[in-house]
């Protein structure tokens, strides 16, 4: 019944049909590019156990001063400037899990694409950034670290 009656909704509502459709084909682009970016997003408790299971690498990419203010414990702070895969405390953990936080978990994607392009294998980012740490009431450390 449903199906008899599209052609006839999809002519009455043009504008309306093609919204849907932008709005459908962004949904299935969006889901396809984070099965093939090479990174995953975790929530806080994921991140939480890849800290304390797999001693996940936690690099804090924020400007000092919100660092500073507050960050997720044992991360190292890393402006994105100077985020170098081959630096020093990064080239050996190539293989290892590699997270990445910011803020707000917007900056970080940009971070990751670098490392999965220089061959890391294991790159995670904190979906929502310390603001999701937060909201999640998990603890934080102020200071340089």
């Amino acid at each position: 019944m449903f199906f008899q009656r599209l052609p006839e909704f999809i002519g009455a509502h043009p504008m309306l049909s093609l919204g849907l459709l932008a709005v459908t084909i962004a949904l299935v682009t969006n889901e396809l590019s984070r099965f093939t970016q090479g990174f995953k997003a975790v929530s806080p408790a994921q991140l939480t156990q890849l800290i304390n299971r797999e001693n996940a690498l936690v690099i804090d990419i924020s400007p000092l001063g919100d660092f500073e203010k507050g960050h997720i414990v044992g991360s190292k702070h890393v402006p994105p400037s100077q985020l170098d895969p081959e630096s020093k405390l990064l080239a050996k953990a190539k293989e290892s899990p590699v997270a990445l936080v910011c803020r707000t978990g917007t900056t970080s994607p940009q971070a990751a694409k670098r490392l999965v392009k220089a061959g890391f294998s294991r790159v995670y980012l904190l979906d929502g950034g310390i603001g999701a740490w937060q909201g999640a009431e998990l603890p934080l450390a102020k200071g340089r670290g």
